[in-house]
């Protein structure tokens, strides 16, 4: 037997709540995409800031160093019998290889800054799930939905 208009009408949602209720989940899942963007560029962020304060570190080693130990170092190489010319280059090549290592290890923690993954992945799963909602969604949730 099929329902009376009436009792079809109430269990069915109007139009206006189903795009009051598209508007919503729409609405609920752009903010949380943009969260999960938020906590991925931060994690990146403090790796970048990291790598940068190694940078000025290696930098300001390699300027203070050479202005006020420099000196010091090379006349005691010079005092222990190398002329001068060759104790000033000796200690400047050291701290070419400090400040060398220090932009190294710099430059791997820059290394380590990647894009927001997660935040791409999940937006190009909701675009494929927006263009065909009745399938299910590219990350294998097939079995949790019953397929």
């Amino acid at each position: 037997m099929t329902q009376p208009r009436e009792a079809r009408a109430l269990d069915e949602p109007t139009l206006g709540e189903l795009v009051a209720t598209a508007s919503r989940d729409m609405s609920l899942l752009v903010h949380q995409e943009v969260e999960l963007a938020k906590l991925e560029l931060k994690q990146s962020a403090i790796s970048g800031a990291l790598g940068g304060a190694f940078f000025g570190v290696a930098g300001a080693l390699g300027f203070f160093a050479l202005l006020a130990i420099t000196i010091a170092i090379a006349e005691a190489i010079t005092y222990a019998g190398i002329e001068r010319f060759w104790s000033y280059l000796i200690v400047a090549g050291f701290y070419l290889l400090m400040a060398a290592f220090l932009a190294a290890f710099g430059a791997s923690r820059m290394r380590r800054l990647r894009p927001p993954e997660r935040t791409m992945r999940t937006v190009k799963d909701n675009i494929a799930w927006l263009k065909r909602p009745t399938v299910a969604s590219v990350t294998g949730n097939e079995a949790s939905r019953g397929h």
